[in-house]
């Protein structure tokens, strides 16, 4: 009598096996989900649980060596009547506005350079990439002696020009710094934009110029009815990154100005680091890292709103 009452159970988990393999075989959604699981695991292993450790230490007076104890938003009231944390986050949205804004501009004009017929168009394409294949420390390391005080080359070169009579001290003035550090940053930017608006230039279809030209448009009106257009998504997309990487930038600044002069070029990654490391205090470094989210949060619904309204204009769908 136990056979016969186990039998029954047997077939149907067998049936429910198979009823489960056999949606894995044929439904590609199901079949998908199972493929995106280690990355969805590593995901949460290295991205998630360090973001929700950092928020939950910056609610905390952590130190290094010594556990802490909540604390509330005692970590954001302190840096609320912090002049250096206002002057990071200013130092960020300078640096970040004005660099992703030239970069844009030269990585466009290059990507529609290199998008023409010129000879050795492979090679420029490929010297574009230089700086951005550059270790980050190695081009702050380049930086820093091109902009010394004592042995800069532009410095040198000037003098012998008769143009100054002594050394222009590049990183030791806050203004002069501050335009150091984010020239270094767009060298080291352009070549991301660029090729990647390349690649968007290079699925546009010459046949839409043709007829453009046969109609009698200009070179603007090209680029304005046929290109920018099209190439609207790819920007977005490619904007966003720069302003993101740009943002969160730290190797470079720290490597060439340890954020200084007078904390004249502290970004807020820069200012977290030397909080909480430097420092030791991790609850106030985890507090400025965690103020950093809202303004990357913004960035990227400016960017998707943006991507949205133009699918709406297009009479494409939401999805």
């Amino acid at each position: 009598m136990a056979d016969i009452a186990i039998a029954p159970r047997r077939a149907k988990t067998e049936i429910r096996e198979a009823n489960a393999w056999d949606q894995l075989k044929h439904n590609r959604n199901w079949l998908g989900f199972w493929f995106m699981v280690p990355a969805l695991a590593f995901l949460i292993f290295f991205l998630a649980y360090p973001l929700g450790l950092g928020i939950w230490l910056s609610f905390t007076d952590t130190r290094i060596g010594r556990v802490g104890a909540y604390v509330g938003t005692e970590n954001y009231e302190w840096l609320w009547d912090d002049a250096i944390f206002w002057l990071s986050v200013f130092n960020t949205l300078l640096y970040t506005f004005v660099a992703s804004a030239i970069k844009f501009g030269i990585g466009l004009y290059l990507a529609l350079l290199l998008n023409e017929n010129m000879p050795f168009k492979a090679m420029l394409r490929a010297l574009v990439l230089i700086p951005f294949i550059v270790p980050t420390v190695l081009s702050a390391l380049a930086f820093w002696w091109i902009f010394d005080s004592q042995f800069s080359i532009i410095s040198w070169s000037l003098k012998q020009m008769g143009l100054i009579t002594q050394n222009i001290n590049f990183l030791g003035d806050t203004t002069w710094a501050r335009i150091c550090v984010i020239f270094a940053n767009i060298w080291r930017g352009v070549p991301f934009v660029a090729i990647t608006l390349l690649a968007g230039l290079q699925t546009v279809s010459p046949s839409l110029y043709e007829a453009a030209i046969l109609d009698g448009a200009t070179s603007w009106q090209r680029f304005r009815f046929i290109t920018y257009p099209l190439l609207t998504p790819i920007i977005a997309v490619v904007m966003t990154f720069s302003v993101l990487f740009t943002f969160t930038d730290f190797q470079l600044i720290w490597a060439m100005t340890r954020g200084g002069p007078v904390n004249a070029t502290h970004l807020m990654a820069t200012l977290s680091y030397q909080r909480a490391i430097i420092a030791g205090q991790l609850g106030e470094g985890a507090a400025i890292s965690s103020a950093m989210i809202p303004f990357l949060l913004a960035a990227i619904m400016v960017s998707w709103f943006g991507l949205q309204r133009r699918k709406w204009q297009q009479g494409e769908s939401n999805d």
